[in-house]
């Protein structure tokens, strides 16, 4: 349980730092997007590729890196 605890810290402080990353980037975030997909007037032409890559390859990898990470720093943790 505590192996799951650590892992979804990591998820989440690297989570708050991505989206954080993003918004000073001026990268559309997954609440940018499902916002652009609530508005009637909007159009999904706003969204870049870039912004496309971000949201289905480069914001997964760093969330799946960050449990990675929390496995593995828990474990390096836990043999000492």
């Amino acid at each position: 349980m505590i192996r799951l605890y650590c892992i979804g810290l990591f998820v989440l402080v690297f989570a708050i730092l991505a989206n954080a990353l993003a918004n000073l980037l001026g990268i559309k975030t997954w609440y940018d997007f499902l916002n652009l997909l609530m508005d009637k007037e909007s159009s999904l032409a706003s969204i870049s590729l870039f912004d496309f890559l971000w949201l289905l390859i480069l914001y997964p990898l760093v969330l799946g890196g960050s449990a990675w990470l929390g496995a593995w720093i828990h474990e390096q943790i836990t043999q000492l």
